[in-house]
Formats: C-alpha cells, sequence, structure tokens
C-alpha cells in the first residue's frame, strides 16, 4: 500500500511538474504577443490545462482505490458540514412557492402516524423507541425526529418526504402522486416533539394497542379468530373490528372478499397508489392477502350514528345522483355498481354504504386526477367522475355514509 501510494504521489507530482513548465513557457510567450493582443487565449488556455490536470489527478487519485467508501470510518466534520449545508440550501430553493395545507386536521395526524410506526421509526425512532442501534451505524446516521423536526418548515418536510435524500438511506415516497400522503405525514411529524410515551401509543395504536400484546399460555388457547397480520399491523388503522379509526381510514367491515383481496394484491404490485398501502401488502404472502381479505369481509356491518339535521339536502342531493345519476354530465347511477339495492353485481366493484365521507371524496378527487389505480375495473371510475363538481362528489359521498331506505343504513351485499 505504501508503495502504490509513493508511485501515485510521483505520477501526480510529475504530472503538475511537466504541466507548469509547459505553462511556464506559454507565459514567457503570452508576455511577448502582448503588444499583439493575443495573450487573452494563452490565459484561457493556461487555466483548462489547469483545470485539466486536477482532473487528471482526480482520476488517478479514485482508479487507486485509496478513498475510502466504508461506512464505519463516518464523514468528516468539513465533508457533513458540506453535505448539510448543500441540503438545506437545496432544499429551500425547491419548495419556494409552495404552501401547506391546513395539518391540524386530526385525521390528518391518525393517518400519517399510523404510517411512521411502520415506515420511520425503525430508523429515525420514537417516544416509545430510542435510536436503533443499526441504523446509527449508517453515514450519515438518521436523525432523532422528534429532536430535530424543528428545524424545518412544513412544506421543507413535504420535500423530504416526498423525494427523499441523496447520498443517504432516506427513500422518495413510494407513490409520488399521493400528495395528500406525504401532507398527512407531515402532519404529524409536527406533532412528534410534543408527544409523550403515551400519547404517541395512543396516536399510533389507538384501539389495537389492546389486541397487540400476545395473552399468557397462548399455547393452550384455540386457534386465534384474529389473524396475527390484523393484530399486528391492519388493526392498527383499519380496527380489529373493521370499521377504521375515525375518518382517516376507510372501514373494511362486510366489503366484498374479491374486491378486497383484488385491492390487496394491487397495492403490493404498486397499481394501485399509496405509500403507506404497498409495503405493508407487498410484504405479506398470497395466502396472507386472501386471509386479511376474508376475515375483514365476514365482519358485522355496523349501522352509522344519524347524520347532523344541517347535511339532509345534501344527503338528499347525493341520493339522487346515486339512484338516478346526471344525464347532462354524462354521469350514470352509482348504485348500479355500487348499491344500496338488491341487485345482484359484479363482486370486484366494492360496496360504499356506511364509508366514511372524507375517504369517498378523497378517492373520488384522486379518480378525477387520474392517480387512482386499482383492480381490473378501476379504470370505469375515471370517465364517470371527469365531469362531476367538488360539490357533487361531496354531496354524493355523505349519501353513501348515511344511505336512505334501507333498514340498518347499511347493505352487506
Amino acid at each position: 500500500m505504501i508503495r502504490r501510494l509513493i508511485t501515485i504521489g510521483g505520477i501526480i507530482a510529475g504530472v503538475f511538474t511537466a504541466v507548469w513548465d509547459l505553462l511556464s513557457r506559454r507565459s514567457v510567450e503570452a508576455r511577448q504577443d502582448q503588444a499583439e493582443g493575443a495573450c487573452w487565449w494563452r490565459r484561457l488556455l493556461k487555466l483548462a490545462a489547469l483545470l485539466a490536470a486536477l482532473a487528471f489527478g482526480g482520476l488517478l487519485v479514485a482508479t487507486s482505490g485509496i478513498i475510502p467508501i466504508k461506512a464505519s470510518s463516518g464523514h468528516w466534520p468539513i465533508t457533513a458540514w458540506f453535505l448539510h449545508f448543500s441540503m438545506q440550501r437545496s432544499v429551500a430553493t425547491h419548495t419556494l412557492g409552495l404552501t401547506a395545507p391546513a395539518l391540524d386536521e386530526p385525521s390528518y395526524v391518525l393517518k400519517g402516524a399510523g404510517h411512521y410506526e411502520t415506515g420511520c421509526a425503525p430508523c429515525h425512532g420514537s417516544p416509545t423507541l430510542s435510536l436503533p442501534r443499526i441504523p446509527q451505524r449508517m453515514t450519515p446516521p438518521p436523525p432523532h425526529l422528534a429532536q430535530t423536526i424543528s428545524m424545518w418548515e412544513a412544506e421543507e418536510l413535504f420535500y423530504i418526504v416526498k423525494h427523499g435524500v441523496k447520498f443517504t438511506g432516506m427513500p422518495a415516497w413510494p407513490a409520488q402522486q399521493r400528495d395528500d400522503e406525504v401532507w398527512a405525514l407531515v402532519a404529524f411529524l409536527r406533532k412528534l416533539p410534543g408527544l409523550d410515551a403515551e400519547s404517541y401509543q395512543r396516536l399510533v395504536h389507538g384501539e389495537a394497542s389492546a389486541h397487540s400484546a400476545v395473552p399468557p399460555f397462548a399455547g393452550l388457547l384455540p386457534p386465534e379468530q384474529v389473524p396475527r397480520a390484523v393484530s399486528e399491523s391492519c388493526a392498527r388503522c383499519h380496527g380489529v373490528d373493521g370499521h377504521g379509526r375515525e375518518s382517516a381510514f376507510p372501514k373494511l367491515a362486510g366489503q366484498r372478499f374479491d374486491y378486497l383481496f383484488a385491492s390487496l394484491q394491487a397495492f403490493a404490485r404498486g397499481e394501485r397508489q399509496s405509500g403507506m398501502m404497498e409495503p405493508i401488502a407487498a410484504s405479506f404472502s398470497l395466502e396472507e392477502l386472501r386471509e386479511l381479505a376474508r376475515y375483514y369481509s365476514s365482519l358485522e356491518v355496523k349501522r352509522p350514528a344519524p347524520p347532523r339535521p344541517e347535511l339532509t339536502s345534501n344527503i338528499q342531493r347525493g341520493e339522487t345522483i346515486a339512484q338516478r345519476g346526471i344525464p347532462s354530465q354524462h354521469v350514470p347511477a352509482c348504485a348500479a355498481c355500487h348499491g344500496p339495492n338488491g341487485v345482484n353485481r359484479n363482486s370486484f366493484y366494492p360496496e360504499l354504504a356506511g364509508q366514511h365521507t372524507d375517504y369517498l371524496v378523497l378517492h373520488l378527487t384522486l379518480f378525477k386526477q387520474g392517480y387512482r389505480g386499482g383492480t381490473a375495473y378501476a379504470h370505469l371510475m375515471r370517465p364517470v367522475v371527469e365531469s362531476l363538481t367538488a360539490e357533487q362528489m361531496r354531496d354524493v359521498a355523505l349519501f353513501y355514509a348515511w344511505p336512505q331506505g334501507s333498514a340498518t343504513g347499511v347493505t352487506s351485499n
């Protein structure tokens, strides 16, 4: 190794000496030609030759293999400062003109909390998990977000979460079309510094925390009715009963098996865009996805609470759209595919009765924007929503949240 370094050093020194001699001779000639006004291009040539020599020297160093790339050595302080400074300036420049939406919406925070536990805490820690040891051996190590998140504005956090950071372990968001999911995570990150272990657990797990513990004498008990994948992962967002946590997550109870199974596969393949669902669905086997679909489709559908009186007119307008469509806008009746009625429909079409209003509005909007994939029948929705206004989408979503004319308020066909 020492002989290699001496040899390389000699080569570099020889190159610099030869270049310097050449440039010196050129410099004498340039002074002689100054009277004729022909020295400017010689100075330019001198600069180009110097840069070429530096580039050649850098190439020799790189090809020699003496530059360490091992993460165990860390960065020099000047290197770490330069990289972080460059990152700060890049983020500040690329977020000019970006404006964050209202981030205090509870459903936004809940949605972000559910993903943080799965996708972020293993590297960045949480109030219930100190910084994991293995990620801390990365170069640079992932920061403890609870202590550093206040350094960034909401718009800057959005840019970092969505696009990731080069030369680090921070990946880009898997579904670049889903800005709503990225903003949800940002909403949670802004709350993170003020959370203790108890409040963090309540936000992340909710009722699911009670089902995550393994009961004593588990081997003596009959086989569990709740699949392990539900208790360890899905219940955190969708609940063990399949009714979702508030309006942040969709209700899965009583949904059709074929639709659920096909949707989970679409998530796993990235054909239905979601940076939150894709990595979770992709981690399960086909049989586990089938078991999840079977479990949630078998659950009882609960009647929703009565709607607020001021929503009556919206629900009535939504019922008209759902049952008759809007012929003038070439919008067919929603009930033909999604109920509620007693018609025998394609089992790959989802039941919408009793679903959260905000969830329906979000996905109608995603269909209209062209950002919503799904099963083999998802493309049928795009021309339907093209001419719907935001108000009409909300009206029909309100109707499906509280469908009229049903004994239970929902259907479970």
